[in-house]
């Protein structure tokens, strides 16, 4: 490899093309503009972040480009994003990709949406898009929490950024994707400063060092009144909400941008005119065309972009402040001076014992500082605590130096009556010329506390909150119990206290439930111990149609503390039946035979629009019958609609909640964590195949399993391409529809039978006594077969859902099966060689990796930070590049087996226009002068008209020679500005990346 500043020196052949081969220090940001000569990531300089947004999707980045914009060209903050997967498992709304090739789509929507802004640097982690869920734990168990921690904790420390933001790692976020990108935000910044953590990384010719992030604001609340949208230093005058214990800070979106509106604008705007950052980032927010976003033609209102402080090692200006109203406040402390007067590269921190206290125990804070630079005169510590609280010690600090950290410590006595809630702390230092501040929380707690015993996701996020972070609270007390049931609810008691206690659990319980009794004692809980008292609870109506919740009010008291808490739990009371034996297998005909059991309700809705009308449009009317035969499961659904949907073709048999369809969910486990333990089979009663293609007659039905422990085809040609194929052998669908020339269902209504053979589910289906609501006379916590039955209407043909109606109508069903109803198969027994534990469920890694992606490759050889956050590798030197009309040849050396990839591109790396746009002078395709303009761009495998050509070569070690044969036309687009990006990834997983243009 030559030397980073030796000049390109190539063999060049008569008439050749050649390609710059110099390592200049790459453009920045703000240029906008392609790297003038050749860079190679291990010897380009890596780029300083100095605020870093970490989601797991593009487009969840999409609030992040306004902000970014105004902090770029007014403070010359330069953002960066790290995304942990492509999105190329959702949807595509206006192109055929799939796969990788919708990762490679969406990747650019995501830096189109963020070009403006000059937020170049995107860092994709290669974590696979996987099917909708709400568990974090799969998520990381699919990803591999050590691998995805790895990987981004090395972006971090290379890229060095001051502020992370980010989702709240609380459950209460929804997507597990996305609960699980809020947790890494506090693994990452932890990990990242501590030199323990993958110390591979701190060694050898591309070692990084330990680095500490200075504030996150993932979790931090936004609640509150005040401040204004109009006018700049926005967050002056806003309050934030009682309940609200985090300092806000906030930016204003209506600066002017760069950019102006254009001639012929359909808003009407003046041409030559700026739009706001407001505008500019909106326009950028609806680019993800994939995901339905239509390309925004309106006028966006400037508004208070805020963010919560959840921690920081900095000091930073409190609420109310003349500092924290300004626009520039979140980078107080880390990326601008503080105004107290600190220098930056201060620290300045506050800590508690332990984040859970009790009232009247004491506890302490210590607040430490360390200089930036210099030597501070020692001051006094002002511990700010709720009114009646105690505090004592000496609160003198410092001289503070820029050699060791002063700290002092003092201890907080809450008032032995103040109320349970979460309280903050704050300590603010003084020592005449200088000040700091800094804040904290800590959550008041009963004495001795009763909770009920988590279980599932539940348990698992109190025990990271514990390990890393409370500060998206604590996890909701849920349950699920099916009508006529007894279970068992376990209540946990702690002693937060000095002294040993005892007392007494009490439930307080709804209409319609009993328990073995309404309270139970313990005693001689020792200080800092925890018991579990048991309760068993009956919900007393098997043949309630259930569907409901239930609240249970749990109160522990304390005799010696005199202490009492309370917490509800909620118990999902679910429907509950019987399925019968039938005594010959019925036909799939589309018709229910004499063996099926009763009509059961499906029409009830549990998500999207109301039925309009109920029981015409959709909703009442919709039921199901169940039965079962030798091994096999049998249900008829009759669902009421009036519009037909779309009839997706066979190769898109799949996202059934886009049509009209029904899906069966059997959890053989009962109660399930998540859906990869489960079986789902989505049913689309008719397609577009005329031919018959898919095996089941012209336009007939087909299925797929969906977000479970086996997803993919089931019917027809399809099913055999799957990964792991067949998923389900032997099922079989039938169905009664007839389709009106005028867009209606004959009769109002379809009918969809299938037989599941239950050999299909991932365990054993075992099933107890069917409930009968009386303790004395059930199982308690019972064996079930978690079932739901669920319709889907949409209404219109473009694919797009409207109604979700079900058996147990509580939203979730995509992905919470614990919200299923329970089905007792009356004699059955499984067959004794099946086991009861789950298979490992299939989940296809359709990842597209960086080293597949030319953007991603060229941003990490000019931006100097290794592809996806993965090891840099030195094992392979391109020793020369030289191209002619009928090639390049690259001239390689190698010490080590691996993959090269070389992509020929024309144009600019950093976006691909994902509009088309007849606006003068628009070449990033945001403006509309056109109603035509608002249709997607044309995109292709050749991504947008960039991508000219492609060669992935397996190296083995030593010198070789790779002769990438090209076409007269590409050869010519490459000769007229063209370049190429070359990726190299070893079989140890190191990788490299090179960027060549062509002079």
């Amino acid at each position: 490899m030559q030397k980073r500043s030796t000049v390109g020196r190539l063999l060049a052949l008569a008439g050749a093309l050649t390609i710059g081969f110099s390592m200049a220090v790459p453009a920045t940001a703000k240029e906008n503009k392609p790297a003038p000569s050749s860079s190679v990531s291990t010897e380009a300089t890596a780029s300083k972040i100095n605020v870093m947004g970490l989601w797991a999707h593009p487009d969840d980045d999409a609030s992040f480009i306004t902000p970014c914009g105004v902090w770029h060209e007014r403070y010359d903050v330069q953002c960066g994003i790290i995304i942990l997967t492509r999105g190329e498992g959702g949807s595509n709304s206006v192109g055929s990709e799939a796969g990788p090739d919708l990762g490679l789509r969406r990747e650019n929507e995501d830096r189109a949406s963020h070009y403006r802004s000059g937020t170049l640097d995107i860092y994709n982690i290669d974590a696979v898009d996987f099917f909708y869920n709400t568990s974090a734990p799969l998520t990381e168990e699919v990803w591999g929490s050590e691998r995805i921690q790895r990987q981004v904790v090395r972006v971090i420390r290379q890229t060095r950024p001051d502020v992370l933001v980010g989702f709240s790692p609380s459950m209460a976020v929804g997507h597990g994707n996305h609960q699980y990108a809020g947790r890494v935000v506090w693994e990452a910044a932890a990990m990242a400063a501590d030199p323990t953590k993958f110390p591979e990384q701190l060694v050898g010719p591309d070692a990084v060092k330990p680095w500490q992030v200075k504030t996150i604001t993932s979790g931090g609340q936004t609640t509150g009144t005040g401040g204004t949208t109009t006018a700049a230093n926005c967050n002056a005058g806003f309050v934030p909400a009682a309940d609200n214990p985090f300092t806000v800070v906030g930016t204003w979106s209506g600066y002017d941008s760069p950019y102006t509106w254009l001639q012929g604008n359909v808003q009407g705007q003046p041409a030559g005119t700026k739009m706001t950052w407001a505008q500019t980032g909106r326009e950028g927010f609806m680019v993800h065309a994939t995901q339905a976003r239509p390309k925004f033609t309106g006028v966006y209102a400037p508004q208070c972009l805020r963010y919560g402080i959840a921690q920081s090692v900095v000091p930073f200006q409190p609420n109310g402040s003349a500092g924290n109203a300004k626009d520039e406040a979140i980078l107080y402390g880390s990326v601008l001076p503080d105004p107290g007067g600190m220098p930056l590269g201060s620290t300045y921190t506050i800590e508690t014992s332990d984040y859970f206290q009790a009232p009247g125990v004491p506890f302490t804070v210590k607040v430490s500082a360390k200089s930036g630079k210099g030597t501070l005169a020692a001051g006094n510590v002002a511990l700010k605590v709720p009114a009646g609280w105690q505090v004592s010690g000496s609160t003198a600090l410092g001289p503070i130096t820029d050699g060791a950290t002063a700290s002092v410590t003092l201890t907080v006595t809450p008032a032995a009556d103040a109320q349970l809630k979460r309280y903050p702390i704050s300590a603010t230092f003084g020592n005449g010329s200088v000040t700091a501040y800094n804040d904290t929380r800590i959550e008041l707690v009963a004495g001795v506390e009763g909770r009920f015993q988590r279980w599932g996701n539940y348990s698992e996020y109190d025990q990271w909150a514990d390990e890393f972070s409370h500060v998206g609270g604590r996890s909701n007390a849920e349950r699920q119990i099916g009508a006529g049931e007894s279970i068992t609810v376990p209540v946990v008691v702690s002693n937060r206290t000095t002294t040993a206690q005892s007392g007494t659990v009490a439930l307080t319980l709804p209409d319609g439930m009993t328990a073995d009794a309404a309270s139970k004692p313990y005693s001689g809980l020792a200080a800092g111990a925890d018991t579990t008292v048991n309760f068993v609870v009956t919900h007393t109506n098997p043949a309630s149609p259930a569907g409901t919740n239930a609240n249970i009010t749990i109160t522990t008291t304390a005799t010696q503390a005199a202490s009492t808490s309370t917490e509800t739990l909620k118990l999902y009371v679910v429907p509950t039946t019987v399925i019968p034996q039938a005594a010959t297998a019925p036909t799939i005909d589309g018709v229910a035979d004499d063996g099926y059991g009763p009509a059961l309700d499906i029409g009830r809705k549990w998500e999207g629009a109301d039925c309009s009308p109920n029981g015409v449009d959709c909703g009442n009317g919709s039921t199901m019958r169940l039965s079962w035969n030798g091994d096999d499961l049998y249900v008829v659904a009759t669902v009421v609609d009036d519009k037909v949907s779309a009839a997706a073709p066979p190769e898109r048999c799949f996202g059934h909640w886009l049509v009209d369809s029904v899906e069966v969910l059997l959890d053989p486990v009962g109660g399930s964590r998540d859906t990869s333990t489960t079986f789902k089979s989505g049913i689309l009663p008719y397609t577009d195949d005329p031919s018959g293609s898919a095996g089941n007659g012209a336009d007939g039905p087909c299925w797929s399993r969906d977000a479970d422990n086996h997803q993919g085809f089931s019917s027809g040609p399809l099913a055999s391409t799957i990964e792991g194929a067949p998923n389900s052998p032997g099922q079989q669908v039938a169905v009664k529809v007839t389709r009106n020339a005028d867009g209606t269902y004959a009769g109002g209504s379809y009918t969809v039978e299938t037989k599941i053979p239950l050999k299909n589910l991932p365990a054993a289906v075992v099933t107890g006594k069917a409930p009968t609501g009386a303790q004395a006379s059930n199982d308690v916590d019972p064996k079930y077969l978690g079932l739901n039955v669920t319709p889907y209407d949409s209404d219109v043909t473009t694919y797009i859902g409207k109604t979700r109606t079900a058996w147990s109508p509580f939203g979730s069903q995509q992905s919470e099966p614990y919200r299923w109803g329970h089905a007792y198969l009356d004699g059955y027994q499984a067959p004794a060689d099946r086991s009861t534990t789950p298979a490992k469920p299939i989940i296809p890694n359709t990842a597209l990796m960086g080293v597949e992606s030319p953007q991603t490759i060229y941003q990490s050889a000019t931006r100097g930070v290794s592809i996806s956050g993965l090891q840099p590798s030195r094992a392979l030197k391109i020793t020369g590049v030289k191209t002619n009309p009928a090639q390049a040849m690259i001239d390689l050396t190698s010490s080590e087996a691996g993959t090269l990839r070389v992509y020929a591109w024309k144009g600019d790396y950093g976006m691909v226009p994902v509009w088309k746009s007849s606006c003068k002078g628009d070449t990033l395709g945001f403006s509309t002068c056109s109603p035509d303009d608002i249709t997607a761009a044309p995109w292709g495998t050749d991504m947008g008209g960039r991508l000219l050509d492609s060669l992935t070569y397996s190296v083995k070690p030593g010198k070789d020679k790779i002769h990438f044969k090209m076409s007269k036309q590409v050869s010519s687009a490459l000769a007229n500005g063209g370049s190429l990006v070359i990726s190299w990834q070893s079989v140890s997983d190191g990788v490299n990346a090179w960027y060549f243009p062509v002079k």
